[in-house]
């Protein structure tokens, strides 16, 4: 255990509470472990069919959680929770796919004006959008009449979607392991982590201690549930549900390093291609974290997809913390036993 805080200590288990960990299975007490298993999600493929949604809830059996749009756009989970271990955000932006901008912003829209002109010009046909254009108005160039232009009358780029699936991120850190008191999270074979439900007494400490906002808390009896990465599937050499149900590849199983080798091939594609902005995030082993179990191809800035810029493991400073605590216990020990001696007899 070294003495500065925010460097890289021990845990009274042999676990490190930050950086590099490449066998985090073996830490944990699988000698003979198997190659770390995980998740990257390609978002550029992502088409928001939300077949990984279904196909985890049917195999996990986990409870409806609701079907109301939130109103901002084509999503009715909103978010990761106790009832959704996959979620498929969708954010729309005004640009092209290659020229990405960071934020969204939909300011200068005028949806009523908008909705009053459907039909109108051939640059937004409505319903009939395979109905000739209407008499005396001629397309815009590269329009076919009576269907959609690629450009808006005032020469900007339609809107892109931006779709990804969200997961937990299986941490090479994890704090949610490392706060919970019963044993009821833990590491698996395969590196991943998972929560034994039958175990959980519900003291919620684990849910503010994950850097990502995933574990959550159900509010019939508070016990906490996530993804298992398909834990019983793994044992039986099946890959999980969401990765066997996803029509386009985007989201992909395998052994870990392999996975962070084929997603680097695949943004150096992607820049080639002309796409400068796309990123890895969460694959990198040296991050707050340590690099997550389930990382992604992302097209624009963390934020944007609601993922925290910068994640740090929460039990980082943990040893530093306890070190000062019982600095100043001592001290105020010292300053009172030296007050007593002063005292006149």
């Amino acid at each position: 255990m070294t003495d500065d805080i925010g460097a890289p200590a021990v845990g009274t288990d042999g676990n490190l509470l930050s950086g590099p960990q490449p066998e985090v299975a073996h830490a944990a007490g699988y000698p003979d472990a198997p190659p770390r298993m995980g998740f990257f999600t390609d978002t550029s493929v992502c088409i928001g069919c939300k077949a990984c949604e279904v196909a985890c809830k049917e195999w996990n059996a986990i409870p409806e959680d609701g079907l109301e749009l939130t109103g901002m756009s084509y999503d009715n989970t909103q978010g990761l929770g106790a009832d959704t271990w996959r979620h498929v955000a969708f954010i729309e932006q005004r640009k092209s796919l290659g020229g990405q901008e960071p934020g969204v912003s939909h300011d200068d829209v005028d949806v009523f004006s908008a909705a009053r002109g459907l039909g109108t010009s051939p640059s937004s046909p409505g319903p009939g959008a395979t109905a000739p254009a209407p008499t005396g108005e001629q397309p815009p160039a590269g329009a076919p009449a009576g269907e959609i232009s690629p450009l808006a009358p005032d020469g900007r780029t339609e809107l892109r979607w931006l779709m990804s699936s969200d997961v937990c991120k299986h941490c090479t850190h994890a704090a949610c392991l490392d706060v919970c008191p019963t044993g009821s999270l833990f590491r698996t074979e395969f590196g991943t982590v998972v929560v034994q439900e039958d175990i959980c007494n519900g003291c919620g400490y684990c849910v503010p201690a994950c850097p990502y906002g995933v574990i959550d808390q159900r509010p019939d009896d508070g016990r906490v549930w996530k993804c298992t990465l398909c834990y019983d599937r793994l044992g039986v050499g099946m890959e999980p549900a969401c990765a066997k149900s996803c029509p386009t590849d985007s989201i992909q199983f395998g052994p870990l390093d392999e996975l962070r080798e084929r997603a680097a091939a695949r943004v150096a594609q992607l820049h080639a291609s002309g796409v400068t902005d796309a990123r890895l995030y969460g694959e990198d082993p040296e991050d707050g974290v340590g690099g997550d179990g389930a990382f992604f191809l992302l097209l624009d800035e963390p934020e944007v997809y609601g993922l925290p810029p910068d994640p740090v493991v929460t039990t980082r400073d943990l040893p530093g913390m306890w070190r000062h605590a019982a600095g100043a216990a001592a001290a105020l020990a010292a300053l009172a036993v030296a007050s007593f001696a002063r005292r006149p007899r």
